[in-house]
């Protein structure tokens, strides 16, 4: 891993990020998120627990995979992503230079946004791998579809069901499908789902079936590196 590369990547993204007005305004929509639900409140005991892990999952969706898949893609479209795998740069080099930006990003908007609702039910060994856990994984998808993208404009395709199926997945608690449907009981298994079940159980099973999310994740993620670069 070269210090230097990796710095020169997180130079370059980060200039591409403040010229880009659409990926600056992603961390808005946890915020104020999180805002609207301080406003309204909720005096049930356990939706605040559920809205904590909307906002997590909002904040992961839009900021973490969105932003990092939007750049990927742009690079892949100007085609300056296969001159940089090109490069002497290795894969870590490469990886870790372009996830600095959207990790600096997302790491902000969830703690402001954690600190405006209540931040106190997550401050637990447990939850805080979890929340570990979530980030890879919502990263390394993100990375994987830009990898695939061919262009920006196709990543608003890709972009709507990841933020549907695995950063809104808490939100089917809430239209009022049962425990017992079939949809709630694969739903039950996304990692979001799996975040809220470790306050609901002393297990540490929810974080193994995290991990095996991850790992999918991580294996997509270098499929992908690998076709970028191998294709003609």
């Amino acid at each position: 891993m070269n210090v230097q590369r990796i710095s020169a990547i997180f130079e370059k993204d980060s200039k591409d990020f403040i010229k880009n007005i659409t990926l600056l305004m992603m961390p808005f929509i946890s915020i104020v998120l999180a805002l609207l639900y301080d406003r309204i409140g909720d005096s049930e005991a356990q939706m605040p627990m559920l809205m904590i892990y909307i906002i997590v999952g909002v904040t992961f969706s839009t900021v973490t995979s969105v932003t990092i898949m939007t750049m990927m893609a742009e690079e892949n479209e100007k085609k300056t992503l296969r001159g940089l795998i090109l490069s002497p740069a290795t894969f870590v080099d490469i990886i870790v230079g372009k996830s600095l930006v959207t990790s600096i990003i997302t790491f902000i908007t969830l703690v402001v946004s954690l600190l405006i609702i209540g931040i106190d039910p997550i401050l637990d060994i447990r939850p805080i791998i979890s929340l570990v856990l979530l980030f890879l994984f919502f990263l390394m998808l993100g990375i994987g579809i830009g990898l695939f993208a061919k262009s920006m404009a196709s990543t608003s395709a890709y972009g709507m069901p990841v933020m549907f199926l695995f950063g809104f997945t808490p939100m089917f608690s809430i239209i009022g499908l049962s425990e017992d449907n079939i949809i709630m009981k694969i739903l039950e298994l996304f990692p979001i789902m799996q975040a809220i079940e470790i306050h609901n159980t002393s297990s540490w099973l929810p974080l193994g079936v995290s991990s095996i999310w991850v790992v999918a994740a991580a294996i997509f993620m270098y499929v992908c590196f690998r076709k970028t670069v191998t294709d003609e």
